[in-house]
């Protein structure tokens, strides 16, 4: 009697002479909500490995190709391979000048430009490191671009770095650091019929709202960008039942600050703001500074044809930053339809992306 075996599935290759539009097709075609990125990380190990120019490792689902060239320079060009999950937004499709799916914008063009670039610039004027990573779009944690800085950070050695964040394929500088608190107050609990017999938590709340309504953010400019610093109410809980005084409530608030500041400065700002209650930071993020101050930066910008504007969000560029590599932000992808059930972005860009970075590595 002869028994079937199932063969793993095989890997479907990936062919780098396509064009920039047509490997972001590919790329969103591979499902890979944060979790489940072994399929697309051995799809682009597998096509990397076919350049002779680049020495290949590999740690989770993690990828990293370099060249050794010997040149007086070495610059990376990152960017993660994980999407949110999936809102019916596959296959991927193109209408016109756009191309429509999960990942599109963020970030599967970009990465699409690193792979054409990895393939069809073999001798570029700087060394290049290329780094495609896992679970960038979950907790920090899990991150595979900080799981590579704690177990090779020879791997990420480099001058400069390119986040290929979507950033419609203008320079962004940097990035503004994030922080949450959960600011408590307490009362006690009564019949709502009996309501001077409590204490009502949710109305001692009251200076928390006044405070944010009328915070001044800062406008803080570095390097010439200027960053505009937030400080809101994200999240606000309290109450027991309708007719129950609540005898807790608790606000939530995100501080996105310049990264001038610290993670220490930005919780004793916060702190200040909100003396006399009691503030617990729950999850803190740094800033990264510009990264124009570096020298292959200057040849960067120019050959974007961009003036660089700042970063307002998080973005991984803080890891390069917290290594002593100055980064930027710099991808076709379109951030205000990141995450989006419409995701999509722009053909022309993805070409004109890996046009100027081509431009900038052959000068």
């Amino acid at each position: 009697m002869s028994r079937h075996v199932a063969s793993a599935p095989a890997v479907p290759e990936l062919d780098l002479s396509l064009t920039g539009a047509e490997l972001t097709a590919r790329l969103v075609d591979i499902p890979s909500v944060s979790g489940a990125e072994q399929q697309i990380a051995d799809v682009v190990e597998a096509a990397l490995r076919k350049l002779p120019h680049l020495t290949v490792e590999r740690d989770g689902d993690a990828v990293v190709a370099r060249t050794d060239l010997g040149r007086s320079e070495r610059v990376i060009l990152a960017g993660h391979l994980d999407t949110v999950p999936i809102a019916d937004n596959l296959p991927s499709r193109v209408e016109g000048d756009l191309i429509w799916g999960c990942g599109t914008s963020d970030m599967k063009s970009g990465v699409a430009v690193q792979l054409r670039i990895a393939a069809t610039v073999p001798e570029p004027n700087r060394d290049l490191t290329f780094v495609f990573y896992d679970h960038e779009e979950v907790e920090a944690s899990r991150n595979g671009l900080g799981r590579l800085a704690r177990n090779h950070p020879e791997w990420l050695a480099g001058d400069f770095a390119v986040l290929m964040e979507p950033s419609n394929a203008q320079v962004e500088g940097g990035c503004q650091g994030t922080l949450r608190a959960e600011i408590r107050t307490t009362g006690v609990r009564a019949h709502s019929a009996r309501s001077w017999l409590g204490e009502n938590a949710i109305h001692k709340a009251a200076p928390i709202l006044e405070r944010l309504a009328a915070y001044e953010a800062a406008r803080v400019e570095i390097d010439g960008l200027e960053y505009h610093e937030g400080l809101n109410a994200v999240r606000i809980e309290g109450g027991v039942a309708n007719n129950v005084i609540p005898d807790e409530c608790l606000v939530v608030v995100n501080f996105r600050y310049a990264p001038n500041r610290t993670p220490e400065q930005a919780t004793a700002h916060v702190r200040e703001v909100f003396a006399g209650f009691d503030v617990v930071v729950t999850d803190f993020a740094a800033g990264a500074m510009p990264g124009l101050s570096a020298p292959a930066a200057d040849a960067f910008v120019e050959a974007t044809a961009t003036t660089p504007t700042a970063k307002f969000g998080w973005t991984d560029v803080s890891r390069f930053s917290a290594l002593g590599i100055p980064a930027v932000n710099y991808g076709p992808g379109d951030p205000n339809y990141a995450h989006k059930r419409d995701e999509h972005c722009s053909l022309s860009a993805i070409e004109e992306t890996e046009k100027r970075i081509r431009a900038w590595l052959t000068a």
